[in-house]
């Protein structure tokens, strides 16, 4: 591991659940010297990434990499120009609306809003984070856009379809399927997924497509209890999110060009 590679994998390790660590742990889980490990960390210090407790002698990052990270979303466009339109969609739905982007050959989900107000109200552990692209309807919604051979290469980057007990009841469990659920998934327009990220959660995706010739840059998402989520109501949801998706795709130019003038 260089020294660069080694620094993000500080920083990463730290931003876990802000975490605040010894330098002997943070050098076991890293599998780094504990006498490079220090070096490091006293660059990261001066160079204000991370901050040593006076007391404690325990590591934790600063606010740097937040702010820099709200600046960079900013500049992005995604709070003046798409997050307008993810609010309506929650407002109409009355459900919880996430957007995720295409980030190099990850989905993440940057935004959301929530527009239930009472009753059962599902609110996801994490709402800014990689998508688990084979159990929820956002991945499945992008990998559809994608060539099946393509996709499947991604997903088997990403780690496969492994672990299953960390996702729903129904999550899918062989490629064979998940291939199947992305042919349909293409045919249909959009994805579903019903207890397969999470137990009794249901949610439908689409695909945000700027040019319906080319791979999509993102995804728009509803989810909701299952009670709530059945087939009627799914089918009233689904023109609401595909048109959203459209009007996201339209504004998308104008997202790109508020980052360039930022």
């Amino acid at each position: 591991m260089t020294q660069t590679s080694a620094c993000i994998a500080i920083i990463q390790l730290l931003a876990e659940q802000a975490l605040e660590l010894p330098l002997g742990e943070i050098a076991q889980r890293l599998e780094l010297q504990k006498s490079g490990t220090h070096r490091l960390l006293s660059t990261l210090t001066d160079l204000g990434w991370t901050r040593q407790d006076p007391q404690t002698g325990f590591y934790s990052l600063t606010m740097k990499l937040t702010v820099l990270g709200q600046r960079f979303y900013a500049a992005t466009g995604i709070p003046d120009i798409c997050q307008p339109l993810i609010d309506k969609l929650a407002s109409v739905s009355h459900e919880f609306v996430r957007m995720a982007v295409v980030d190099s050959n990850v989905l993440v989900w940057v935004t959301y809003a929530q527009g239930a107000k009472s009753g059962l109200i599902y609110q996801p552990p994490e709402t800014i984070a990689n998508v688990p692209l084979h159990a929820t309807a956002t991945g499945k919604a992008w990998l559809s856009t994608l060539p099946l051979e393509e996709a499947m290469s991604i997903v088997e980057q990403q780690g496969g379809i492994n672990h299953p007990s960390r996702y729903g009841p129904d999550v899918i469990r062989s490629l064979a399927k998940l291939q199947d659920e992305l042919r349909t998934t293409a045919a249909r327009g959009y994805g579903m997924a019903a207890s397969e990220a999470e137990p009794g959660v249901t949610a439908l995706a689409a695909a945000i497509r700027p040019d319906e010739a080319e791979i999509a840059v993102g995804t728009i998402s509803v989810a909701g209890p299952s009670i709530r989520m059945g087939e009627k109501r799914i089918q009233e949801l689904v023109p609401i999110v595909t048109a959203t998706a459209s009007e996201l795709a339209k504004l998308w130019p104008l997202r790109l060009k508020s980052s360039v003038r930022h």
